[in-house]
């Protein structure tokens, strides 16, 4: 820019305006002043600025990244009770900045920043707290499974002794689980908590399914209530079922040994019968078998239960290694029977190329 009253000079000696102005040293002074000035003020200013360089994770950083990277550590309830306590402590470190902030002539307003960053901190605050309740929900949901499991047990008429054995199987779990089902419950008690202190909003949701110790004292203690009135009514029956085991045992020692002479007689090992013969019976006798140690398993289980010795039958132990023998031999029977009727189809053309699958069957 050029200097006034400058039109007839040549243009390429006309004096600038500037330099008219720096001749000025009030004018120069002034200039020097408000540099000076503005220097500070933007110094200020990046300075006040840098103090929001401490919430910078906020957005630098991937809510659900970090949050696999938490979990792929293990973490227990007191990793998760820091960090919910970090992000409070962040969100009290925002609230206590001033809505404005003055630097010199300027005066910053911080309302839309701070509204920003309550908000990128509830975002990371709500994910933390959700898994924690993802976490605390599924260990609710193992262990109402659990008394729902142990209360169908329970419940189930004892109409013979396999019936009452699961009834009296599921009366002692609930003994034994006495002593422990408070341990059980507390980390889900701590973790609810936790969630209600830091974040309760996500707790109001699902109030009436995640209410640990509601479900403590009430389900379990009616299902306690309910074992008690069980085991109250199964001891007035408990004489019957005892004599009807040890009919049952009387009953199943003779037909062992019927059973026993009957498959000396005409079972799998009679000499003279055919090998199809002899398979067949083998099969025969294996079902009967069966149904003879399925009335032992009963039998012995329904002893452990009265705390009666254990009757033995050794015709029935004689019987069974001799049909596990005797099911390998024919096993192996049919399967060279079938392995040679197989190579009966085979050509003699064929012969080269089956030699070698015909020699791995041989030596299996």
């Amino acid at each position: 820019m050029q200097n006034w009253n400058q039109k007839d000079i040549p243009e390429d000696e006309r004096e600038p305006f500037y330099d008219w102005i720096a001749k000025d040293k009030e004018i120069v002074k002034v200039i020097l002043l408000l540099t000076g000035s503005i220097q500070g003020t933007k110094n200020n200013v990046n300075k006040f600025l840098e103090s929001f360089e401490r919430f910078d994770w906020l957005w630098k950083n991937k809510i659900d990244e970090s949050l696999k990277k938490f979990n792929a550590t293990n973490p227990q309830l007191e990793d998760f009770e820091e960090k919910l306590r970090d992000f409070t402590s962040f969100e009290e470190q925002i609230m206590i900045i001033m809505d404005t902030h003055q630097i010199g002539a300027l005066s910053l307003k911080t309302q839309n920043v701070k509204v920003g960053l309550k908000k990128w901190i509830a975002s990371w605050k709500d994910s933390y707290a959700k898994d924690l309740h993802k976490r605390a929900k599924s260990m609710m949901e193992e262990l109402t499974d659990n008394i729902k499991q142990i209360k169908l047990k329970i419940e189930k008429p004892a109409k013979d002794i396999d019936s009452l054995g699961n009834v009296m199987h599921a009366l002692e779990e609930i003994r034994n689980k006495q002593s422990e089902i408070e341990i059980q419950f507390r980390p889900v008690i701590e973790m609810c908590n936790l969630l209600e202190t830091y974040l309760p909003e996500i707790m109001d949701n699902d109030k009436e399914e995640m209410e640990p110790s509601q479900i403590l004292d009430k389900d379990w203690g009616n299902l306690v209530s309910q074992a008690v009135t069980i085991r109250n009514d199964l001891q007035g029956e408990q004489a019957q079922f005892k004599k009807n085991l040890v009919q049952g045992v009387n009953v199943l020692i003779d037909d062992v040994k019927a059973f026993r002479k009957n498959f000396e007689e005409n079972g799998p090992m009679v000499p003279g019968i055919e090998p199809k013969e002899a398979l067949n019976r083998l099969r025969m006798f294996s079902d009967e078998y069966s149904i003879r140690k399925r009335k032992f398993d009963t039998f012995h289980a329904g002893e452990t239960l009265f705390g009666l010795p254990h009757q033995e039958y050794p015709e029935l132990v004689q019987t069974q290694k001799q049909i596990e023998l005797l099911d390998k031999l024919y096993n192996l029977y049919s399967k060279v029977k079938d392995t040679i009727s197989k190579w009966k189809d085979i050509t003699w053309t064929e012969i080269q190329s089956e030699i070698e699958k015909m020699t791995e069957q041989i030596e299996v």
